[in-house]
């Protein structure tokens, strides 16, 4: 019979566990299905957790979620072809919703669903490879709870993963003396932390908008935000400023822009992106691009299409 391994349950990844059910449903011949999760629970990386670093089991933080995070795209958009928010709360509600509410509506889905059999909680992939020869992919995949690694073979393999976790670290002169705090957004867990402080943020991207907003509505003193290429130019309360790129942190709190400016701040938050980071499969098969997939020229589809789906 026919295998197939779905690494991740997050969104992608129970979006393919709906699709084969909603196929089995209508009586077509499904594979056997083994989905690897390394979490507790299914959700991905709308699992809020106050941990940062490593989780109870030596993994890897897999969240990147704050507390009062809220959506930056319209539900609409995030809603599964056959359950809506509508039919999930019983009424309309806005269209970007705070992260409980959404986690609340996947669960609501999955509630409709018969495939938690299907998923293996608390396993970690540790690699895939593929053979030519035998036209199987062989995943290793540790049982966290048990500590114990074993093989399966499988025909096909269906990387939902993500790219939201593991964070792109810039480096800039000072930041190992630098006397504040010096975190990625990734980490980021309450605004609150930042009450009364001065802050840096470097990056102009969503989790720095957001990330500046509430920690603006959660009192802190003043935010700057660095741009490296241009600033946002929204309307930003009085005690939200724009600097150049950050060059240079000092021992006494100091940082130093592109443009000669300084300023002291208590903390830098870097919101600088994700890495596409899959330290479980073979070179061949990994997904290798800077966050855009267009324009490609016809080989580098297929590569990429083949390190998400082999067939």
């Amino acid at each position: 019979m026919t295998k197939v391994a779905i690494i991740g349950a997050g969104p992608c990844g129970l979006a393919q566990l709906r699709a084969f059910e909603s196929a089995q449903k209508k009586n077509e011949k499904i594979p056997e299905i083994v989905c690897f999760e390394r979490q507790e629970d299914w959700g991905g990386i709308w699992n809020y957790t106050w941990r940062t670093g490593t989780d109870e089991c030596g993994e890897p933080v897999h969240c990147s979620m704050y507390r009062y995070l809220w959506s930056n795209g319209p539900k609409e958009c995030l809603e599964f072809a056959d359950y809506t928010f509508d039919e999930h709360f019983g009424k309309p509600i806005g269209s970007y919703p705070p992260r409980e509410v959404i986690l609340d509506y996947i669960r609501g889905r999955l509630a409709k669903s018969n495939f938690k059999n299907q998923i293996r909680f608390r396993t970690a992939v540790r690699w895939v490879s593929y053979n030519k020869d035998t036209n199987l992919f062989t995943v290793t995949v540790e049982d966290l709870i048990k500590q114990k690694t074993y093989s399966e073979n499988f025909d096909y393999v269906v990387c939902a993963s993500g790219h939201f976790h593991t964070p792109n670290v810039p480096q800039f002169d000072g930041l190992a003396t630098f006397g504040g705090r010096v975190m990625h957004a990734h980490d980021f867990r309450d605004a609150l932390e930042f009450k009364g402080k001065d802050i840096l943020i470097v990056g102009t991207s969503y989790s720095s908008e957001d990330i500046a907003s509430q920690c603006y509505k959660y009192g802190c003193k003043s935010v700057t935000i660095s741009h490296r290429t241009a600033p946002m130019n929204y309307h930003w309360p009085d005690n939200i400023t724009q600097s150049p790129l950050l060059v240079k942190a000092d021992p006494d709190n100091t940082v130093h822009f592109k443009d000669g400016t300084s300023k002291k701040v208590d903390a830098i938050i870097l919101c600088t992106g994700y890495l596409h980071h899959f330290p479980f499969l073979d070179d061949e098969l990994k997904l290798k691009t800077n966050n855009r997939l267009w324009p490609l020229d016809l080989n580098d589809l297929l590569r990429n299409a083949r390190s998400i789906l082999h067939f």
